[in-house]
């Protein structure tokens, strides 16, 4: 599985690529195979979004991962404490700032 990842253009923050717009959550990234680069010139020429890439993907049961430790980390948040990651559904989420 081929996903897209950068950072939004506004915030800094960490985004997936989610077949329809860039979300937070590496749950919602979708499958983009051979069409990556095409979604990352749009995206970054419409200034939504900087500094995407294609990487390397796989699901799972508990959802995608990013096959690459660095972009775990990426996604994920801190390495030690799950507790701090961003998770769909935290009240907390639509204000998070880095």
């Amino acid at each position: 599985m081929k996903i897209v990842t950068g950072n939004d253009l506004k915030t800094g923050a960490v985004v997936w690529w989610d077949g329809e717009g860039w979300s937070k959550y590496v749950n919602s990234a979708a499958d983009v195979g051979a069409g990556g680069e095409a979604i990352i010139a749009r995206e970054e020429g419409a200034r939504r979004v900087f500094a995407a890439y294609v990487i390397d993907g796989e699901r799972n049961a508990d959802g995608v991962r990013p096959s690459h430790i660095k972009e775990r980390i990426r996604a994920l948040g801190p390495t030690v404490r799950m507790d701090l990651s961003l998770k769909p559904g935290d009240p907390d989420a639509s204000n998070w700032v880095i």
